[in-house]
């Protein structure tokens, strides 16, 4: 499936987005207020330029003992991350973020305008349905095969009783 027909089939606001000469206080009162751990970077066209994540906060000014007071957006942000395309496969993200150990892509459009942004648990939605609906065709078909195997074993086993009795019955 295609990036763009899922964001079609399951429509969300537009992602916070924040340029790089904010403050990065006003980023972080955001998305605390929205609860969100990330806010994608743009320039003044809607263009992808970074991406600021709770990780970049923790790492670059809690961990490194600095105070966010005076402090852009564009000190501490993700710079060129990762953008997905609408018409990218779906899969093909679920496994690169998985092993570059991301959690949100933004996805943009062919003009490089930001269109939304793709999380892990927006590929679980997409993927539960797929793994139940293909775990109810493997149980179905190994319950297939069971049948059909005991509906053998148990015809032979009719058939020797059979031929028990019988045997004793003409001797």
């Amino acid at each position: 499936m295609l990036i763009k027909d899922r964001l079609a089939a399951q429509p969300k606001a537009p992602p916070s987005t924040v340029t790089e000469d904010q403050m990065v206080s006003d980023a972080v009162t955001i998305m605390a207020e929205r609860n969100y751990g990330a806010m994608i970077v743009v320039d003044g066209d809607n263009k992808v330029t970074g991406i600021l994540t709770e990780r970049d906060v923790v790492k670059r000014i809690v961990g490194a003992g600095k105070s966010a007071e005076g402090m852009k957006v564009a000190d501490i942000m993700t710079r060129d991350p990762s953008v997905a395309r609408e018409d990218d496969e779906i899969e093909t993200w679920m496994k690169t973020m998985s092993q570059k150990r991301f959690r949100r892509i933004p996805v943009v459009g062919d003009d490089d305008r930001l269109l939304a942004i793709l999380t892990q648990t927006d590929l679980i939605a997409y993927a539960w349905p797929v793994l139940l609906s293909q775990t109810k065709e493997l149980a179905l078909r190994e319950s297939r095969r069971t049948f059909y195997a005991l509906l053998i074993g148990g015809g032979l086993l009719v058939y020797a009783v059979a031929m028990v009795i019988l045997a004793k019955v003409l001797l």
